[in-house]
Formats: C-alpha cells, sequence, structure tokens
C-alpha cells in the first residue's frame, strides 16, 4: 500500500484535466469598418501585417508633458477612491482564480489524534471495567477529483478569465480617472485664463472711464459716452467676478476626482504666456486597434469565461470519480505508535454517474449557451461603442486646425478694430458707442479662441482615452504574477 500511495497521488495529478469539453475559442468577426470615414489609411509602416497605429505605446508621463498636470495625475492615481475600489476587485478576483486553481490538485492533510473510552463492569467480558486508548496519526486526502472530463480545468479556465476581465476594467478605470483630471485641470486653466482675460478688460475700461470723467468735466465728453463707459466697466466686473467663482468651482470639481487636496504648485497657471503641452496624435488609424483597448479586452475576457463555462456544464454529463487515501499508524500505546506492527492504510474511490436530474443538466448547459451568446452580443456592442467613441474625436479633429487659425484671425482682427476705434474716441472723432462695440468684438473673439483651445486639448485627452492609449499590458506579465 505504501508504493500504492506514493505512486497514486502523482498518477492522480497527471490524470487530472486531460480532455477539456469546451468549445474551441474564435474571436468573433469585428462589427465595424476597417477605417473611418474621412480619416486616411494607415501609413505602409503600419500595414502588411504590422500593428496599426495608436496610441497604445505612448505611456501616460509622456503624453501630458505638463509636468503639473502628471503631478496631479499621480496624485489621483494614488487617492481616487473609484480606483482603489478596481484594484480590490482585481485583488478579489485574483484570489478567486487561485482557490478555484487550488481545486485541481488534492489537499493533502495530517491528522494526529487520541481516543479513549471506559467500559463498565457489566458489560465487559472480564466482569471489571476497563480503559481503552488509541492513538493515530495519518496523512492524506479526502474527495479528491479526478478531473477526466475537464470539469475543473474549465471551472479554473473561467476563473482565469474572469479576473482577467476584471484586471481590464481596472485599467479602463485608470485611463478613464486620467482623462477626467487632466479634463478638469485644463478646464480650470481655460477658466483661469478667461479670468485674467476680464480683469484685463475691467483694467482696461475703468481707464478708460477715468479718463472720460475728466474730459466730461471738460465738456469734451457727453453725459451718454460717460453712462455708457460706466456701463461697461460694471459689466466687466460682473464677468470678472464670475470667473473667479467658476474657477473656485474649478478647483473643487478637481480635488472631488483627485481625491485628496491639490497644492498651489501644481494648479495650472492660466497664462497664455505657458500654453498646456500635449503629445501629438498620429493620423494614420485602423479600427483593429480597438481590440486591445481595455474595455474590449475586458469584454473578450468574459467572453471566454463564457465558453470555458459551457465546458464546465458539458462535464457535469460525465461520471465524477473521487479518491480518498491515508496512510498512518494506530496503536493502543503511544510508545508504540511509530513500531512496525501499527502501520495502517485505507483507500476509497468513488464515482458519481448521472441518471436523472429530471432535465437540470441540459438546462445548465443551455443557460452556459445563452450566457455565453450574451457576452458576445456584448463584445460587439463594446467595439461598436469603442469605434463612435473614437469617430466623434476624430470629426472634432478634422477641421480642429483651421478653425483655430480662423479664430486667431478674428482675434488680430477684432484687436486691430478696437485699437483704431479707441485712438477715433480719444480724439474725439466717434462716440465711445463705436470703440465699446470693437472692444465687445475683441473681447467675445479672446473668449473664443480660450474655448476653442480648450476643445481641443480636450480633443486630444478624449482621443488619447478612446484609443486606450498606454494601456496595453502583456498577458504574460499578468500570467507571471499570477504563478502561471
Amino acid at each position: 500500500m505504501k508504493r500504492m500511495f506514493s505512486v497514486m497521488l502523482p498518477a492522480a495529478v497527471l490524470l487530472a484535466g486531460c480532455v477539456s469539453m469546451a468549445p474551441d475559442y474564435a474571436r468573433p468577426e469585428s462589427p465595424v469598418p476597417r477605417q473611418w470615414r474621412g480619416v486616411a489609411a494607415a501609413s505602409d509602416a503600419t500595414q502588411g501585417g504590422a500593428r496599426p497605429v495608436s496610441l497604445l505605446d505612448v505611456e501616460w508621463r509622456s503624453f501630458f508633458r505638463d509636468e503639473r498636470l502628471r503631478q496631479v495625475i499621480a496624485l489621483g492615481l494614488a487617492h481616487n477612491r473609484d480606483l482603489r475600489i478596481a484594484l480590490l476587485n482585481i485583488e478579489k478576483a485574483r484570489a478567486q482564480y487561485r482557490i478555484q486553481r487550488a481545486a485541481a490538485l488534492p489537499s493533502v492533510k495530517v491528522d494526529a489524534g487520541q481516543s479513549a473510552s471506559r467500559s463498565p463492569a457489566s458489560v465487559s467480558a472480564t466482569g471489571t471495567s476497563a480503559v481503552s486508548r488509541q492513538y493515530s496519526a495519518e496523512v492524506g486526502f479526502s474527495s479528491y477529483e479526478l478531473d477526466l472530463f475537464g470539469r475543473i480545468r474549465s471551472l479554473k479556465d473561467e476563473a482565469l478569465e474572469s479576473y482577467l476581465s476584471t484586471a481590464a476594467t481596472q485599467r479602463s478605470t485608470r485611463l478613464s480617472l486620467m482623462a477626467e483630471i487632466a479634463g478638469d485641470w485644463l478646464t480650470l486653466a481655460a477658466d483661469r485664463e478667461l479670468l485674467a482675460l476680464a480683469r484685463r478688460t475691467l483694467e482696461s475700461q475703468h481707464e478708460t472711464l477715468v479718463l472720460s470723467e475728466h474730459r466730461h468735466a471738460l465738456g469734451v465728453v457727453s453725459g451718454l459716452d460717460l453712462a455708457q463707459v460706466r456701463s461697461s466697466v460694471e459689466s466687466a466686473r460682473a464677468d470678472a467676478a464670475s470667473y473667479a467663482a467658476q474657477v473656485e468651482e474649478d478647483r473643487n470639481a478637481l480635488e472631488l476626482v483627485v481625491g485628496a487636496p491639490v497644492p498651489d504648485a501644481l494648479l495650472p497657471s492660466g497664462s497664455g504666456d505657458e500654453p498646456v503641452l500635449l503629445a501629438q496624435v498620429p493620423a494614420g488609424l485602423d479600427s483593429t486597434a480597438l481590440l486591445v483597448r481595455p474595455d474590449v479586452v475586458s469584454a473578450e475576457h468574459a467572453l471566454k469565461a463564457a465558453n470555458a463555462n459551457i465546458g464546465a456544464a458539458r462535464a457535469a454529463f460525465f461520471p465524477t470519480i473521487s479518491l480518498t487515501a491515508s496512510d498512518g499508524r494506530i496503536s493502543s500505546q503511544l510508545s508504540d505508535l511509530f513500531s512496525g506492527a501499527s502501520r495502517s492504510w485505507s483507500f476509497a474511490p468513488s464515482i458519481t454517474i448521472p441518471i436523472f436530474d429530471a432535465g437540470s443538466l441540459r438546462a445548465s448547459l443551455d443557460v452556459a449557451k445563452i450566457e455565453r451568446d450574451i457576452t458576445v452580443a456584448e463584445y460587439e456592442r463594446a467595439i461598436q461603442t469603442a469605434f463612435r467613441e473614437v469617430a466623434d474625436a476624430l470629426s472634432v479633429r478634422v477641421s480642429m486646425q483651421e478653425r483655430l487659425a480662423a479664430q486667431q484671425a478674428l482675434v488680430q482682427a477684432s484687436s486691430r478694430t478696437f485699437q483704431l476705434a479707441e485712438a477715433r474716441y480719444r480724439n474725439g472723432m466717434d462716440s465711445y458707442l463705436d470703440a465699446l462695440d470693437a472692444q465687445r468684438t475683441l473681447y467675445e473673439a479672446q473668449q473664443g479662441l480660450i474655448s476653442l483651445s480648450l476643445t481641443e486639448a480636450n480633443n486630444r485627452v478624449t482621443l488619447y482615452k478612446v484609443l486606450g492609449g498606454g494601456m496595453n499590458m502583456d498577458r504574460q506579465m499578468i500570467l507571471t504574477g499570477l504563478g502561471e
């Protein structure tokens, strides 16, 4: 029995998982076009079997080039509660996978014990009471299932794919968090610049008011012109106060998503002399790049998990073979427990064959197949959603440079118009109404340029997000972390 027990355990392990009844996995055909409308085809360097152009290999610290923004993002990655929950979900999925993986191997235990009993004289063969003792020490395993039909292996594969899906979801959450922090930071920068513009306008209007009051005292400026100047001053003051409140709201929103206070030194200055520098987005894009976007990867791992679950449901139709075995010592005297005569062993194989279950197994298999079909639809929907998000971002970007150039030209023209109108007013050639209209036009054009620059910067961040930038993690690295 000793030789049998020493051979039985390795043999049982080798027999486990010899067969898998899960269907062969095949990635569904992509339900979206290969190329986005209005986007040039990928360059020759990305064709002929090579991976298409994408932002997957652009690490986020290289993409966000402003050091203050990088530090704020790093602060958010360390303190954001949603990301913390996602990380804990990964740890939970990893532990669940390890539990399921352990089921493929027998659980070997060592048991040691002592029992004592007393028999009264009335039932004793000798007519006297007797005390008997028994000592035991055994090593063995119980109810170990031989996975001849791959049920446990399929469950292990399902747990692995579920873990990988959770890990991809965490990467998607991380990428969305970085994009949200960047968007809030850029919005704060734009509103600070708008606040600075409003204050400069207020200062200019106040200077004009002082001059107009002096000229009105001399009888050069009419009371109507003076009233219009005062009206423009109050309007500029209201704008400055409104933007000041908006800047505070922006900072509160930024600190909420970061999950911690943001130091003043990491806030954007709001000065046009220090623009936020972001990496350029490549022009040639292929929709196959979406297949490694974190949320799409998560959906595909969920599909693989459902596929493995079908294998477990199929294996349930076949017999289940379990083994229980032990080898040890039993003796009535503790001193004789390890003597040659105290040797004991047990071996108890069992087999369970399903005969009648009122259709339960068939229904379980149908459920597994339907769940697989549902995850196929969810996977295809994830690809379609990703394709649309990229298409929307690209449609914004197509005319962005032309819009920026036109807006910059409008600012320059409006500035020249205001300079001429103000000079004519100061020289008494025109009323203040012409200068006021010119200044309002310039003010609106400058506001429009700031807003459009924010839209352009946010568009780059959005493209980086929807293309899954910087989130391409090697599967083998993850498996290595699991001990695979």
